[in-house]
């Protein structure tokens, strides 16, 4: 190692030893703060320098000695009249070495988003244990089902194909579950920390993440009881039903990243038009502060087994019809799954066309007919469940939406 690259090492460990031990400064601790800790990173980056001289020994005898450090001073703790002395400070004393020694082993880039994480960890505190109190036994249980799914069920599965066109496979299908259980109870978590008191905006955001058609659901209920939330009801409906397309290309860059290129042009302009339809209607809306609903947990056993099952269904569905039927047996297949969920089809189309059983020109087609027969649902849905002012004001929102999607196929 020459002189610059360890002086650059050195100067990453005092950096990172002194964002940390700010920030336990300001915490107060008594054991270690704004001095101790770049001392502590700056200790593990020569005890790492100096392992291809002196061998593992030295670094190991660093870190026993950080270790007794942390004993004594909870020692002293505890015979100052403190029966239950926090250990936070002196895990990230050890988390701290260890990237010291880590700065002059390996990749700069993991010690430095390690240690950032660290401080980042320890300032975020009160706002993680504000977050863990709002959770209540639903909502762990939700978490506790997400590892169920991910780390217990996916990889027991078989990852080959089975059945008519060699197109079910039991971990691709599993994991499709997996991705779409982790993005909407990511939406779940968001609404947790931020409340039902989110405000229009984030709270259509947040519907869309989770389910737009739950969302559309609940506010055009609402608007039968309370018709003054007809336009707040379609700015959220709008904006949850915009998010749709960024969960579209979030799936597809997941599945088949190559089909993104050809994909995104078109929903890019599906995106681009709902997004300006948001912001007209949000300058001519009154400002109110409106209450999100209640969300439900979108990590249930039940409906991730249905998700699953309509998946398989569809990846069949496509594989007969691209076999059977042609284009045209494609669209339809397209214009039903996608009344339904817009999940399911955009990942059997994007894992089809990943595999080369489906060209992408179809592809995308079969995508953007999808997300305009999602809108038709959720129309069909304000229309039969919402106030007559909400019926008219989404009409006017989907049907310019629906006529982008329209000039997309033909133009496309």
């Amino acid at each position: 190692m020459n002189t610059q690259e360890l002086f650059q090492q050195l100067g990453l460990s005092l950096m990172l030893g002194l964002l940390v031990g700010m920030q336990r400064e300001r915490s107060q601790s008594k054991l270690a703060g704004f001095r101790t800790f770049p001392l502590v990173t700056l200790l593990g980056t020569l005890a790492g320098a100096l392992l291809p001289t002196l061998g593992p020994w030295f670094a190991v005898a660093g870190f026993l000695g950080i270790v007794l450090i942390a004993v004594v001073g909870n020692l002293h703790k505890l015979r100052a009249g403190d029966p239950e002395p926090g250990m936070t400070t002196e895990y990230a004393l050890l988390v701290m070495y260890a990237v010291g020694v880590f700065l002059a082993v390996g990749p700069w880039a993991v010690a430095v988003a390690v240690g950032g994480g660290v401080a980042i960890l320890l300032q975020l505190k009160p706002q993680l244990h504000g977050f863990v109190r709002q959770l209540d036994e639903e909502d762990v249980r939700a978490i506790m089902q997400l590892v169920l799914l991910a780390f217990i069920i996916l990889p027991l599965l078989p990852n080959r194909t089975y059945g008519p066109f060699q197109v079910i496979n039991p971990y691709g299908i599993w994991l499709m579950v997996v991705l779409i259980v982790s993005i909407s109870l990511g939406g779940y978590t968001a609404y947790k920390f931020f409340g039902r008191t989110a405000g229009v905006i984030l709270g259509g955001i947040l519907g869309g993440i989770i389910s737009s058609t739950a969302t559309t659901a609940s506010y055009a209920r609402r608007t039968q009881a309370t018709p003054n939330l007809a336009p707040t009801g379609a700015l959220v409906i709008m904006i949850a039903s915009t998010l749709v397309y960024l969960r579209v290309l979030l799936e597809i860059q997941v599945v088949a990243p190559a089909f993104l290129g050809i994909a995104a042009p078109r929903v890019l302009v599906l995106l681009a038009v709902s997004a300006a339809l948001c912001a007209v209607w949000w300058f001519r809306l009154p400002r109110t502060d409106e209450e999100m609903p209640e969300q439900e947990n979108p990590a249930e056993l039940k409906p991730a087994l249905f998700f699953g099952l309509l998946y398989a269904v569809i990846l069949v569905a496509v594989a007969a019809a691209r076999e059977y039927a042609g284009s045209r047996g494609l669209f339809l297949v397209a214009t039903l799954s996608g009344l339904t969920d817009m999940d399911a089809i955009t990942l059997s189309t994007s894992r089809l066309v990943a595999t080369g059983d489906l060209d992408p020109g179809s592809g995308w087609k079969m995508v953007v007919i999808a997300a305009m027969s999602n809108l038709v649902f959720k129309g069909g849905m304000v229309f039969v469940m919402g106030h007559p002012r909400l019926r008219k004001q989404i009409a006017m929102l989907f049907g310019a939406a629906l006529l982008s999607g329209a000039a997309v196929l033909v133009f496309g």
